[in-house]
């Protein structure tokens, strides 16, 4: 994915998925700061093509309002980092980080979870196949076992959270992770399928039931975007 956070002294800074807006950059006497713009993405589904799983009114608040706010909330934090790397504040980059970390962490965990899910009349649902199955039969004895796992990984996120299925980069391997809050999936791991636990993914519908959401999103999942980042 392309970069939306560049810059020739920090080459570990978080990437995300990139818009086609204008390159905005900042040059100085040792460096260039260059950033562009994060953006809502596309569904490739409308609002409602997830029901009864996930009721059309979640999705499109969670779409329309809680991703557009994580996207605003990253590209100001990102502004004012550029603003900051112009004159060499660092005080104000280190007090930055952690919105960056945040937002721009959502951003990057909800385009992936729209991705995760397709209605059933589009492959909604249906198993994994091929080289991610065989992991999934090795590493948990078959997709019921792993989604046995998976639920009971989610039910044990305190407060909000993530959890994601992902790939060891260095051994091949595929597990079951949790991440607080927003944090992305970054280092040796490479995410796979990710369900989201915050609140607002489920509570207008569900309420304090969430065991029921966390059975009923597998009814939706969309395993042939699963595959294609397990064998990319």
């Amino acid at each position: 994915m392309a970069s939306l956070l560049k810059s020739a002294t920090r080459p570990s800074a978080l990437r995300l998925a990139a818009s086609s807006n204008p390159l905005r950059s900042i040059t100085t006497a040792d460096r260039t700061f260059i950033r562009q713009k994060a953006t809502l993405p596309d569904l490739a589904y409308e609002y409602g093509a997830l029901e009864p799983a996930i009721s059309g009114k979640i999705m499109e608040l969670h779409h329309s309002k809680h991703h557009q706010t994580y996207v605003n909330s990253y590209n100001d934090a990102a502004d004012k980092f550029a603003a900051a790397e112009a004159k060499g504040d660092v005080a104000t980059k280190a007090s930055l980080l952690p919105l960056i970390n945040f937002h721009g962490g959502g951003h990057l965990n909800h385009t992936l979870f729209w991705e995760n899910l397709a209605p059933k009349n589009s492959g909604g649902g249906e198993p994994p196949s091929g080289d991610l199955a065989k992991a999934i039969d090795t590493s948990f004895g078959g997709l019921e076992e792993l989604k046995k796992k998976f639920n009971a990984a989610l039910a044990g996120i305190q407060g909000s959270g993530w959890a994601w299925l992902v790939k060891d980069t260095q051994t091949g391997n595929i597990s079951i992770k949790t991440y607080g809050n927003q944090d992305p999936v970054v280092g040796q791991f490479k995410p796979l399928l990710g369900i989201d636990a915050w609140e607002h993914a489920y509570y207008l519908q569900y309420q304090n039931r969430k065991a029921e959401y966390f059975s009923a999103v597998w009814d939706v999942v969309n395993w042939k975007a699963a595959e294609k980042r397990f064998s990319s």
